[in-house]
């Protein structure tokens, strides 16, 4: 007699998917396992993983890969460790402003850096030391200080206890604009720092300091986002009122695009969830009803984004009445879905997660996955057909490889902390 099916509930805990889960994050790293440039740093890589040099060294590519190689050398994925530290080499060297402290934005192909400062780079620097510490990497833990310290003095804004966004490169003029993408990426690196500070470091002050931030943030985005309908809005001025027609002339951007971005929707119901978790393991009041502003927040996402013109996936971005904007498909808006809903899955036990999980790597096996010359393909377009006009080539691995890796480890621990606990105990 034949076994019964596994039903699409079991997934995210069946034993055979995980093995497949470890399997693909293996063979994503070993596709980006040329990225290291000479000099420190990691390249853009092109579609078939060969770096770009044309494109320079950014640094949250660089930050990215830092961080992804750090977590493979913690699996003990061989040759991960030294592709990490010839990335970390990058941001303790040329993307390293050391006249003006901080980190420039990226440096040319000609040497010359890139002008200006961003929140978004300097969050994923935090992100990438808090990772390559758990994974005690040389160097690691005082590039992390210096990341905090620059941080805390030229982001953090404990008036409104959210981040500004964008100075000059000395650090002497500040940009109007505020933007939620930098204060997503600063709550997660915020989360995976208190992790790494407490378990790691020995400093659990700083440790609940970068907690509490992370919290306060969630606070706010989640109520901004109840007030809208649960879609988050994306941009602000600087007395952080939305600004919910920036960009309209440019709706594809890659980095502020017009209108609700699905993908963010839906990290943020995951990062909620990763928050409520942190908080109670530290005896800390979460966020309020984090776990409904979760639920919102993803159900708004997929009702909106998934399956909505004719064809599976997701739509880039919609209009704030849900209508799509942009229609392509983007590879880390499905990576992000599939983590967002194991991670439902695993806060509540409800098969319906599970059950959307599996579709939505159905779907990333049968459009997304490129057999051919592997890692995903970073944009389809309506018709799920690979094309390039935002994201040409396959740049890093970050989103991708967190989608494997969310499914299988606690909510609680930052990535980094809780490979290092299943790797290393």
């Amino acid at each position: 007699m034949n076994a019964a099916p596994t039903p699409a509930a079991a997934w995210p805990d069946q034993p055979t998917h995980r093995a497949w889960l470890d399997d693909h994050c293996r063979a994503l790293l070993a596709f980006g396992e040329h990225c290291a440039a000479p000099g420190g740093g990691a390249f853009w890589l092109d579609t078939h993983g060969r770096p770009d040099p044309a494109r320079g060294i950014h640094t949250w590519i660089t930050a990215r890969m830092v961080h992804v190689y750090s977590l493979g050398a913690m699996l003990g994925v061989p040759g991960s460790a030294p592709i990490a530290d010839a990335a970390l080499a990058g941001l303790t060297g040329p993307l390293r402003d050391a006249e003006h402290g901080g980190w420039f934005p990226a440096v040319g192909a000609d040497g010359r850096p890139a002008d200006g400062k961003a929140c978004y780079d300097h969050a994923f620097v935090v992100l990438a030391a808090s990772t390559a510490v758990a994974a005690g990497r040389p160097g690691a833990t005082d590039l992390l200080a210096e990341a905090l310290d620059v941080y805390d003095r030229r982001f953090w804004d404990a008036g409104t206890g959210l981040p500004v966004d964008l100075w000059d490169t000395a650090f002497e003029q500040l940009d109007g604009y505020r933007g939620i993408n930098a204060a997503m990426h600063s709550t997660e690196a915020l989360l995976a720092a208190a992790d790494v500070l407490a378990e790691v470091g020995g400093d659990p002050e700083a440790a609940a300091t970068c907690r509490r931030r992370a919290l306060g943030i969630l606070e706010r985005v989640a109520g901004w986002a109840s007030e809208n309908d649960w879609r988050v809005p994306e941009h602000f001025d600087d007395s952080w009122q939305p600004q919910l027609e920036h960009n309209a002339d440019r709706p594809d951007d890659p980095f502020k695009p017009y209108g609700a971005t699905i993908g963010h929707g839906l990290e943020w119901a995951r990062l909620l969830l990763h928050g409520e978790a942190a908080a109670s393991a530290a005896g800390e009041a979460p966020p309020p009803d984090a776990l409904d502003a979760a639920r919102s927040l993803f159900e708004r996402a997929v009702a909106d984004g998934w399956d909505v013109d004719g064809n599976p996936g997701f739509v880039y971005t919609t209009d704030w009445s849900g209508a799509p904007v942009v229609r392509d498909r983007m590879h880390w808006v499905a990576a992000e879905a599939t983590a967002t809903a194991a991670a439902l899955h695993q806060r509540t036990g409800e098969p319906a997660y599970a059950e959307r999980y599996a579709a939505w790597w159905d779907h990333i096996r049968l459009v997304l996955l490129d057999d051919e010359l592997g890692s995903w393909h970073h944009q389809l377009d309506s018709a799920n057909v690979p094309t390039d006009t935002v994201w040409p080539g396959k740049a890093d691995l970050y989103h991708a490889v967190g989608a494997t890796l969310v499914p299988r480890l606690p909510l609680a621990p930052a990535l980094s902390v809780a490979v290092r606990q299943a790797a290393w105990r």
